[in-house]
């Protein structure tokens, strides 16, 4: 396993972390953060797919960024983006 493997499978790992706490009420505005942050993960991720012969890891760290932006936007959208 090479370092890009580690640092995309990392990203998403700290991109659900963070969407994590976004969910805690009161915590909404986490995502405002969190969404960019996982962003950047999903691009590193897909990079990594692409330049890595370890497929597995950057494929885990697409999948988790994913759901960290998919699942943050619903929350502040629920939230109204306050919440």
């Amino acid at each position: 396993m090479n370092i890009l493997s580690i640092l995309s499978i990392g990203w998403g790992i700290l991109a659900i972390i963070g969407m994590a706490f976004g969910f805690i009420p009161c915590f909404g505005w986490i995502n405002y953060i969190n969404i960019p942050f996982a962003v950047f993960g999903l691009l590193f991720s897909v990079l990594t797919l692409v330049l890595s012969s370890d497929k597995e890891p950057a494929i885990a760290g697409c999948v988790l960024c994913a759901v960290a932006i998919f699942l943050g936007a619903i929350r502040l959208v629920i939230g109204f983006g306050i919440f």
